[in-house]
C-alpha cells in the first residue's frame, strides 16, 4: 500500500492518557460486502481487494472511497509488527466507535463483539500477539436496514432529505493499542466535590494482587496540590479522597476554566510503579434550585446552540483535531455558552476541549424520533440495545466537567395512553440507568415531545415557531405553572404533566436562511430545508433572531434555550454559519442580540 500521513494523530482518551500506545489510523484493505456473506466467502483469510483511510467511514470524502449507497456490511484488513519494547505486557486493541455492529479477529481468531455505532470497545489480545511478531487484524462491521438500530441523523432513504444525512458505516473513530501489564488501571471516574472541596476518585482494576497500591497525584501550575494512597489488593475498586486546600481551590466554569492535572498509578508489593495513567479534573457542581439550573452554586443562563457534529468531507468524523476547537470557537463567538451535542456521541476530544475551553454541554445519545411502531423502513425503534449503549456512554464521559447534564432520547413522537409500550420501559430504562450511573447531574428523560418519566428532573419543549409575537404568547405560561408543552396532531399528549422543574426551550429558531440557495431554488426544499418560511434577506434573519431570543431571555422562569443550529449540515440550511464552517451571516449582531441585550442585563443584575 502508498504511504499516508497518519490522521487524526493525537491522542483519543484524553482523560485516561497512557505514553506508550500506536495509533492504528491510516491505510487498511478495504472491501464492501453488500450481501453480508463475506465470512461465507472467505473474506476473513485473504487479502482485501480495495484501500480505505481509517477512521474515516466509508461514505466520506476523506476516506477515499465515496461510496454513499447502503453498505449492509464492510470489512477492513491490517497487518502489524508489535514493538519489541512491549514485551512482557498484554496488548489492548481499541475502536473509538464502530458503525454499527463489529466483530474483530487477531490471526483469525475472534477477540470481540461489539453491538452500537457511537460506543468505544477494546479487544484484549491476549496471546495472540507477542512484541515483535506481526499480526493480522479483521474487521467486520454490520449496517443492517433491518433490527432495532440507534442510528441518530443517519437518512434511511438513499439519500439525504430533510434534516437527515448521509449515513456512516464501519471505522469513523480512532483506533489504537496499548500495551498493559496483567494486572492494570481501567478508567478512572473523577467525582468533583465542590461543598468539601475535594474530589473522589474511584479506581477500578482488571484484578487483585497482594500488598498492591493505587496512588494518585493532584496537581495544579504551582505544582503538587495533595496526593493520597490506598491498598488496591481488597476489591476491584479502590476509592482515593483528594483535599483541595482553600489556598489552591479554583472552580471550573465558563470564563475560568480551571484544570487540575491527575496523575494515577498503580504500585507493585514492592512499590514499583506498575501501571500508570495521565488524566485531568475540574472543580464543580452542578444543582438545581427551583425552576434554576445552577452551577457551582450560582444561576448561569444556558445560550446552548445544537451542533449536529457533521462535517462535509468527514460526515461525523472531523477531519482534524483543530477542526473540533473551532467549532466550540465559533459556537462562543457568536454568543453561546455551550451547546447540545445533538445525536450522536461526540467523539472524546470534543469533551477535552470543551472542559478546557469552559463550553457547557449536555450529552446526548443517537435516536431521533424512535418509537415502538414506527414508519415502514425506520429501523429506529427502542430496545435494550439503546440502554447498554447509553451505559458506555455514560461511563466513557462521567469524568468531563463540561458535560453538565444528560439527554438520552430526543424527540419520541409516541403517544402518551394507559397502556405501557417498550418506548416506555426503555425511557424509563435510560433515565434510571443516567440516575444510577451518574448522581451529580441532573438528566432530562427525553428532549422535546414525549416526557414519560414523571420525576424527570429536567422539562423542555421544542418550538420553532418563527413569528416572535406568536413565540410570546406560546411561550407565556411559564410564569403559572402552565408552560407549553409539545402535543399530539389531536391535541393529545405525549408527556407526563409538567410539575415544576426546571424548564427550557431546548430547540428553537431554526431560521432558513441561505442566500445562494434562496437565488437558486426558491422553496424547494429537497435543494434547501429549513423552519417556516425563508426570511428574504439577512436583515430579516437577525431582526426575527433578536425577537425570538429575546423572548426567553427575559423569562425569569427559564434556565436557557438551545437554538437551532451552528451550522447548515446539508441540505439544511439554518445554521449560524455555512456547512465548511465560512461566515454567511454578521456573527457580531448574533452575540450582540445574547449578550447585549437589556433582558440579559437585568438577569446579570438579579443574579449577582
Amino acid at each position: 500500500m502508498p504511504a499516508h500521513p497518519i490522521p487524526r494523530p493525537e491522542y483519543p482518551r484524553p482523560q485516561f492518557v497512557r505514553s506508550d500506545w500506536l495509533n492504528l489510523n491510516g491505510a487498511w484493505q478495504f472491501e464492501t460486502d453488500r450481501g453480508d456473506s463475506g465470512l461465507e466467502r472467505g473474506l476473513l483469510g485473504r487479502e482485501l481487494r480495495d484501500e480505505i483511510l481509517v477512521p474515516f467511514p466509508p461514505e466520506s470524502e476523506l476516506s477515499g472511497v465515496g461510496e454513499t449507497d447502503f453498505l449492509e456490511a464492510v470489512w477492513y484488513r491490517r497487518s502489524l509488527t508489535l514493538p519489541t519494547a512491549w514485551a512482557g505486557r498484554r496488548v489492548l486493541l481499541h475502536f473509538g466507535a464502530v458503525d454499527h455492529d463489529t466483530t474483530v479477529w487477531a490471526d483469525g481468531a475472534e477477540v470481540a463483539r461489539h453491538r452500537g455505532g457511537f460506543t468505544p470497545f477494546t479487544a484484549d489480545l491476549g496471546d495472540i500477539a507477542g512484541a515483535g511478531k506481526e499480526v493480522v487484524i479483521t474487521v467486520r462491521a454490520r449496517d443492517p436496514r433491518s433490527g432495532p438500530q440507534a442510528r441518530g441523523k443517519q437518512a434511511v432513504r438513499y439519500a439525504n432529505h430533510d434534516c437527515n444525512y448521509t449515513r456512516v458505516t464501519g471505522i469513523w473513530q480512532t483506533v489504537w493499542l496499548e500495551p498493559v501489564p496483567d494486572l492494570h488501571l481501567r478508567r478512572p471516574r473523577i467525582t468533583p466535590d465542590l461543598a468539601g472541596s475535594a474530589f473522589h476518585l474511584e479506581l477500578p482494576l482488571s484484578g487483585n494482587r497482594p500488598g498492591y497500591r493505587v496512588r494518585a497525584v493532584l496537581s495544579d501550575a504551582d505544582g503538587e496540590v495533595t496526593r493520597a494512597e490506598a491498598r488496591a489488593d481488597l476489591d476491584l475498586t479502590p476509592r482515593l479522597h483528594l483535599p483541595v486546600p482553600a489556598g489552591r481551590r479554583r472552580e471550573w466554569g465558563p470564563g475560568d476554566p480551571h484544570l487540575y492535572s491527575l496523575r494515577i498509578e498503580l504500585l507493585d508489593a514492592e512499590g514499583q510503579v506498575a501501571d500508570s495513567a495521565g488524566s485531568y479534573a475540574g472543580l464543580r457542581a452542578v444543582g438545581l434550585r427551583g425552576k434554576a439550573v445552577v452551577l457551582n452554586g450560582r444561576p448561569v443562563f444556558q445560550r446552548l446552540v445544537l451542533d449536529q457534529g457533521w462535517y462535509p468531507d468527514g460526515l461525523m468524523t472531523a477531519p482534524t483535531d483543530e477542526a473540533l476547537v473551532r467549532d466550540i470557537e465559533l459556537g462562543m463567538a457568536a454568543g453561546f455558552n455551550g451547546a447540545r451535542l445533538h445525536q450522536k456521541v461526540f467523539e472524546e476530544r470534543f469533551l477535552y476541549h470543551a472542559d478546557r475551553l469552559g463550553y457547557l454541554v449536555w450529552g446526548e445519545f443517537g435516536d431521533w424520533g424512535c418509537e415502538t411502531g414506527g414508519s415502514s423502513g425506520d429501523n429506529q425503534k427502542p430496545d435494550a440495545s439503546y440502554v447498554a449503549q447509553w451505559l458506555e456512554a455514560l461511563e466513557r464521559d462521567y469524568s468531563h466537567p463540561s458535560v453538565i447534564g444528560w439527554c438520552p432520547l430526543n424527540e419520541t413522537y409516541q403517544k402518551l395512553h394507559d397502556r405501557v409500550t417498550q418506548l416506555d420501559d426503555v425511557t424509563r430504562a435510560m433515565f434510571l440507568a443516567s440516575k444510577a450511573m451518574d448522581t451529580t447531574r441532573p438528566v432530562i428523560d427525553a428532549s422535546g415531545y414525549a416526557h414519560r418519566v414523571a420525576e424527570t428532573d429536567i422539562y423542555d419543549a421544542h418550538n420553532y415557531e418563527q413569528d416572535p409575537a406568536a413565540f410570546r404568547e406560546l411561550m407565556a405560561g411559564l410564569a403559572d405553572g402552565t408552560p407549553f408543552v409539545n402535543s399530539y396532531e389531536d391535541g393529545g399528549p405525549y408527556s407526563q404533566p409538567y410539575r415544576g422543574q426546571p424548564y427550557f426551550v431546548s430547540e428553537f429558531g431554526g431560521i432558513w436562511w441561505d442566500p445562494e440557495a434562496a437565488a437558486q431554488s426558491g422553496q424547494d426544499r429537497s435543494l434547501s430545508w429549513g423552519y417556516g418560511e425563508r426570511v428574504r434577506n439577512e436583515e430579516e434573519f437577525h431582526t426575527r433572531f433578536a425577537g425570538l431570543t429575546e423572548v426567553l431571555l427575559r423569562d425569569r422562569d427559564m434556565f436557557g434555550y438551545c437554538y437551532t443550529q451552528l451550522t447548515d449540515v446539508f441540505q439544511e440550511q439554518n445554521g449560524i454559519y455555512r456547512f465548511d464552517r465560512s461566515p454567511k451571516l454578521d456573527v457580531a449582531r448574533i452575540r450582540a442580540a445574547q449578550l447585549g441585550s437589556a433582558a440579559i442585563e437585568e438577569r446579570d443584575r438579579e443574579q449577582a
